[in-house]
């Protein structure tokens, strides 16, 4: 952890802490990403903040993420300027390096940065109650309002072809030819069959979006339960974090992988597979948060696509888990090394779940958007 200290010295101008080896100063790591390396730094004197080494492998040209960063920070700040705040947000602010700079590489051209650390409140990887549900809502949706005015050509496409689904399946068929899988395996076959009958359907959105009836506007591109924050007091969202995927995209993959993620309460990393189910519940909760935040730029075909939105988000990532898993793990940490297929297994017994219920989710949307 030594080396890690040093790196975490890079971002700490308290005089004392910045001389010697740093004595004084605490690097924990933090959080359960499945991307970054992620650390909370406690200094002797000044506030703890978040130090993270940036995948490479995952996001080749990580300042142009800083970049994307500020403009959306600065903005929202703008934007804040100008209304009056009745409860708290808060979002990660860049915490510096000592030279000035947003970022620094080290002796190994690893990637490093450091935001503030949000205090007295927290993240959970599945969803609690009703409550905790609208909150996520309500917390996608003003974040979403806050920079739907920004001018999306001021940011840079920080993860090229990301949601989109022709190239997901592109890169699934490329795997299966390089690697020869035998799919003839119980739980590979049935993976297998899932995406063979879907992958027709899967580009959706993308299709959509050609035709004009969405465009693209700046998106958070990864607002899953586990990235919106709670006030340890008073159960209320507080802001969302993980801003590395800010760019242009569409609103409709945000809500996606939000009410994917907040309406299954055994979250992605169940082994209890056969029991995974999407609550409709939970989902009106989460759009009863959102909606009323969204509603002064949605348009008519921006309601019409929210179930496709969440039908395609939890096939899209299962079809990368199961990707990924055949590939050998390479994208995403592991914790075993059925991992990536456990994950994709419960996608896709959750879009089974979403479809069966399709008529119920397509008429609460016309229902909470007052159609």
């Amino acid at each position: 952890m030594d080396d890690i200290v040093d790196i975490a010295l890079h971002f700490v101008t308290t005089p004392a802490e910045t001389t010697g080896t740093g004595s004084g100063i605490a690097v924990t790591p933090y959080g359960a990403g499945n991307i970054n390396d992620t650390y909370v730094v406690e200094p002797a004197a000044g506030p703890r903040f978040i130090l993270q080494r940036i995948n490479q492998r995952v996001f080749p040209k990580p300042q142009l993420i800083m970049i994307n960063l500020r403009t959306v920070m600065e903005h929202i700040a703008r934007q804040q300027d100008h209304t009056q705040e009745e409860r708290r947000w808060e979002l990660p602010d860049i915490v510096p390096a000592r030279d000035g700079q947003d970022f620094i590489f080290d002796a190994n051209g690893d990637f490093w940065r450091a935001t503030s650390f949000i205090e007295g409140a927290r993240t959970w990887p599945e969803v609690k109650d009703a409550q905790h549900a609208r909150e996520a809502g309500y917390a996608l949706g003003k974040f979403q309002r806050l920079i739907s005015d920004l001018d999306v050509s001021l940011l840079h496409d920080t993860l090229p072809g990301f949601h989109i689904m022709p190239r997901y399946l592109q890169h699934y068929d490329e795997v299966l030819e390089r690697y020869g899988i035998d799919l003839n395996r119980q739980e590979l076959r049935y993976a297998a069959d899932f995406v063979a009958q879907r992958r027709a359907w899967a580009p959706v959105l993308q299709e959509a979006c050609a035709a004009g009836k969405l465009r693209e506007r700046p998106m958070h591109g990864d607002p899953k339960i586990d990235n919106i924050m709670i006030d340890d007091e008073t159960g209320l969202a507080v802001g969302v974090i993980d801003l590395d995927t800010v760019k242009p995209g569409l609103v409709q993959y945000d809500i996606g992988d939000c009410l994917r993620t907040g309406c299954n309460p055994l979250g992605e990393e169940t082994k209890d597979v056969d029991n995974v189910t999407f609550e409709l519940d939970l989902c009106e909760m989460i759009l009863k948060g959102y909606l009323p935040e969204v509603s002064p730029f949605y348009t008519a075909a921006d309601y019409s696509y929210l179930y496709d939105s969440l039908r395609v988000l939890a096939f899209e990532q299962g079809l990368r888990f199961f990707t990924d898993y055949l590939a050998h793990n390479v994208y995403y940490k592991v914790k075993y090394p059925e991992n990536n297929l456990r994950r994709a297994l419960t996608q896709f017994h959750l879009v089974e779940h979403i479809e069966a219920q399709e008529t119920q989710i397509r008429q609460m949307v016309r229902s909470l958007a007052g159609a």
